[in-house]
């Protein structure tokens, strides 16, 4: 079974990295940039076949080591 969570910053919480990326890509003229939000993805491939059971194991793994549950807020899909 195959996984991703996805982590990004909480709203209000300052992006310094999703703000350089946003100066370089006007420096690269891309026109119509208004923000940038950086933020990580974790694919992950699974052994397991209860999709309840990955997810629960996914959503632990993502509160105690992917994701500052303090500035970050994650997203799990099972793909």
């Amino acid at each position: 079974m195959k996984a991703r969570v996805t982590v990004t910053l909480k709203t209000g919480i300052l992006d310094p990295q999703g703000k350089a990326i946003e100066g370089a890509l006007k420096s690269l003229g891309v026109d119509g940039v208004a923000s940038v939000r950086q933020g990580k993805v974790f694919d992950i491939e699974l052994a397991a076949t209860d999709k309840a059971k990955a997810e629960a194991a996914l959503k632990a793994a993502a509160d105690k080591l992917l994701a500052n549950t303090v500035i970050e807020n994650y997203r799990v899909e099972l793909l």
